[in-house]
């Protein structure tokens, strides 16, 4: 009931405050945090918007909600080679929130806050007209001039991808479809498994210095191993080469791949993995994955960067495939 919610102030100061443990945040009772980067550091800001439905389930448990929220954005500074420091959070409650589901929401940003090192800062909470809405921007460390942009790709380069391709974009598929998980084969390990992809991204903090120290170039691929892809060829004016039958899956992938190979290609591109796609130079290629391994992140090599003007040609066997896949688009 509304009359048992906390009004604006007693909801900071029970649920958020709990949250902003560093010196910096002002135990958000100020207007601003005040941060100051170590020496020989640069910052690295990130932002993502998330609206119940559209990219998570307005049923989906309250921490989980959470969880992926602020995952998503270390996925992006991860990506540039940098560690989470701290974030800004901003919150557009549905007009049906209480109190026991914003104490669950805190709970699971408590709980990933202790896991990846970062705190909370501040921040703004107001009621939403249309839905759950949230909005995090998070704040990075990279040493010096040595974020890894999506522009830096040069040909020669080995493309690589960290853990498992397509599992975010199936599990989605067997949200919408009950019948989804019996069509190809699937498990309940199988099931559960890419249920879990799609509810709670793995953020590849930890490849952060592999990334910053070797490569040349990369991005997290959250629209789509293909689109994602393009990207890193668009801006860098290059072709990027991918093998697919080198791109690492789950069994439950390779069980749908098995069943049709058509449907697999676009799980492939459909989004939602938050993987870790990097242009490495070929003579950084083994420490690279020595500081992959040390990271405790697979990274398995899929294809190469070509001299060309901003393709991305996908083969398998051998010879060149088509998708229609453009990956995940707002608009």
């Amino acid at each position: 009931m509304a009359g048992d919610r906390p009004h604006e102030f007693e909801l900071i100061k029970r649920f958020f405050a709990p949250l902003a443990t560093d010196s910096g945040s002002l135990g958000l009772a100020d207007d601003a945090a005040v941060f100051t980067p170590r020496p020989g550091y640069d910052l690295v800001l990130t932002k993502d918007m998330l609206a119940a439905d559209v990219h998570f389930f307005a049923s989906d448990p309250p921490d989980a909600i959470a969880r992926k929220a602020l995952r998503v954005n270390l996925s992006d500074l991860a990506a540039k080679g940098a560690r989470p420091r701290g974030y800004l959070l901003g919150l557009g409650l549905a007009v049906d929130w209480t109190a026991d589901w914003l104490e669950r929401f805190c709970a699971g940003l408590a709980a990933d806050q202790a896991a990846f090192g970062l705190v909370l800062w501040g921040g703004d909470t107001i009621k939403s007209g249309d839905g759950l809405q949230i909005s995090v921007t998070a704040i990075g460390e990279v040493p010096q001039a040595s974020a890894v942009r999506r522009n830096g790709a040069r040909a020669g380069d080995i493309l690589y991808v960290s853990g498992t391709i397509g599992d975010g974009a199936a599990g989605l598929k067997a949200r919408l479809d009950s019948g989804f998980a019996g069509r190809y084969g699937l498990n309940d390990y199988d099931l559960a498994h890419i249920l879990d992809r799609y509810l709670l991204p793995r953020p590849r903090v930890d490849l952060a210095g592999a990334l910053s120290d070797h490569a040349h170039a990369a991005m997290d691929v959250s629209d789509g191993l293909f689109a994602d892809a393009q990207h890193i060829a668009d801006a860098s004016a290059v072709d990027l080469r991918i093998d697919l039958d080198l791109v690492p899956v789950s069994s439950a992938l390779a069980k749908i791949r098995d069943v049709s190979p058509g449907d697999f290609t676009g799980l492939l591109g459909g989004g939602d993995d938050y993987e870790i796609l990097a242009c490495v130079p070929e003579v950084s290629a083994a420490a690279f994955e020595v500081g992959a391994k040390a990271a405790d992140c697979p990274v398995t090599r899929i294809g190469e960067v070509r001299n060309g003007g901003g393709k991305v040609e996908l083969e398998s066997g051998g010879s060149p495939v088509r998708s229609s896949s453009a990956g995940f688009r707002h608009f």
